[in-house]
């Protein structure tokens, strides 16, 4: 387990597991009223948490399953929080769904997994030639 140094601007937006076996942590909506994301829509959801994540680490932001069902998902997903970023987290949502998604105050909007990072460096040289090769996308089907 990694220490995360975490900033709230309310109790209620800690993240939260659910289940001992969860990888996720719940991430929160910190707004003072509704929002609605029309359909075919993007929003900006502030959660009121900055964090400090462990150098060699990253935060993964993933959609929910239970808001994806709905057509509800993390747009960039998955969003990825740099160790040296302090700034507020906030979630890009999209409704993809056939009608008005409405978020209420801290309904739970994403889920955030912590990963560890490995650097690498970058080696000119021959790529060896595989079965598939330069075969591009959907090389082997849909």
């Amino acid at each position: 387990m990694i220490n995360i140094g975490i900033e709230l601007s309310d109790k209620r937006c800690l993240p939260e597991r659910k289940t001992e076996g969860s990888s996720g942590y719940d991430i929160k909506a910190f707004i003072d009223n509704p929002v609605e994301i029309l359909k075919g829509e993007i929003g900006l959801i502030s959660t009121g948490i900055r964090l400090q994540i462990p150098t060699g680490y990253e935060a993964q932001i993933r959609s929910r399953s239970g808001l994806a069902l709905k057509g509800v998902f993390v747009l960039n997903s998955p969003g990825t929080i740099d160790s040296d970023y302090r700034g507020e987290v906030k979630i890009i949502l999209i409704n993809l769904g056939n009608d008005t998604f409405t978020i209420n105050p801290y309904d739970r909007i994403a889920q955030m997994v912590f990963q560890k990072i490995y650097g690498a460096q970058f080696v000119f040289s021959e790529l060896d030639e595989t079965k598939r090769n330069i075969g591009g996308f959907g090389h082997t089907g849909v």
